[in-house]
């Protein structure tokens, strides 16, 4: 092979790279799995009454598939109507539309196809509830939400219905129906999500404010105010994390009271780390609280995996 064919195939394995890793930020992949993850979960969770085992490892691959399409879609979406205010801000000025690399209208092209083709799966392998939940979850956060962010904070409130309907969704697409079950594990994760956001906007105020987005609860920014709304909604975690006892979501014998002390403990830690946050009103003290959220989610869930009746 000629030096000039080798330049060519590094220089094109190079873009092809570079395009790979834009897509990967356009559907923010990170956040688009942790999203998908509580789906799969819920889904496990909940009484698999029309997937027999052997059809279980690929309905939780398509799944699995089909909520990485639809979540993807919502956050091209939103990169698309926010790609001035992605501009504006450091932590977001180099994805790829905020910085050029694509145009809107690849992103938006993209976000059609993917959603359409995940809430298909959703219909056709599981059932049409679970489709119509993730397109309006879809249409709620990439066309009510993001827009609203830069109106009023009332914002955080709307974006956590889009952010906990996931474990809904796998719920659903389990057992056909939106019973008791799926609304608990809906109403841990919309719980979960005030402080979780709230610590995130903290430590990106100016940001922000730089971008025109009202995102704390607090019209001056990150104050006594924020940081009390942080304790209250942490503290309303604790008894929702008795829920999935009491309601015969998990097992009443060991693995359940186990699964119910993590919860329990973690709810705790979630209160704890939200008054330090109100005792010293510092960056330190809200990276705390939202580091402790991430990882809040993902134990709460597996131990409500390994709980399972």
């Amino acid at each position: 092979m000629s030096k000039e064919n080798i330049t060519l195939a590094n220089s094109t394995s190079f873009a092809l790279a570079a395009k790979v890793k834009d897509y990967f930020q356009l559907i923010k992949f990170t956040l688009s799995f942790m999203v998908v993850f509580s789906t799969v979960v819920s889904f496990l969770i909940a009484p698999n009454e029309l997937h027999y085992v052997r059809h279980k490892i690929i309905s939780v691959l398509l799944l699995f598939t089909g909520g990485m399409l639809i979540t993807g879609s919502a956050n091209a979406i939103n990169q698309v109507l926010e790609k001035s205010t992605d501009a504006m801000m450091k932590r977001t000025a180099n994805r790829p539309v905020a910085s050029g690399r694509m145009l809107a209208s690849e992103a938006t092209s993209f976000a059609v196809i993917t959603g359409t083709i995940g809430v298909f799966i959703l219909w056709y392998w599981f059932n049409y509830q679970c489709a119509l939940v993730g397109l309006f979850s879809l249409l709620l956060y990439g066309f009510v939400y993001t827009p609203l962010k830069k109106i009023n904070s009332v914002a955080v409130l709307v974006g956590a219905i889009p952010g906990a309907l996931p474990c809904l969704i796998g719920w659903v697409a389990a057992t056909g129906d939106f019973s008791l079950g799926g609304w608990i594990l809906f109403g841990i994760q919309f719980l979960w999500q005030f402080p979780h956001f709230w610590a995130i906007a903290w430590l990106a105020h100016q940001d922000y404010t730089t971008a025109g987005f009202k995102l704390l609860p607090g019209d001056k920014g990150p104050t006594k105010f924020t940081a009390l709304q942080t304790i209250i909604y942490s503290s309303m975690m604790i008894p929702f994390g008795l829920l999935p006892y009491f309601s015969g979501i998990i097992d009443t014998g060991t693995r359940g009271i186990i699964c119910t002390g993590i919860l329990f403990i973690c709810n705790l830690w979630m209160v704890f780390v939200s008054v330090l946050l109100f005792k010293n009103m510092d960056l330190k003290s809200a990276r705390k609280v939202m580091f402790s959220s991430y990882f809040y989610l993902m134990i709460v869930l597996l131990a409500l995996l390994f709980g399972r009746v």
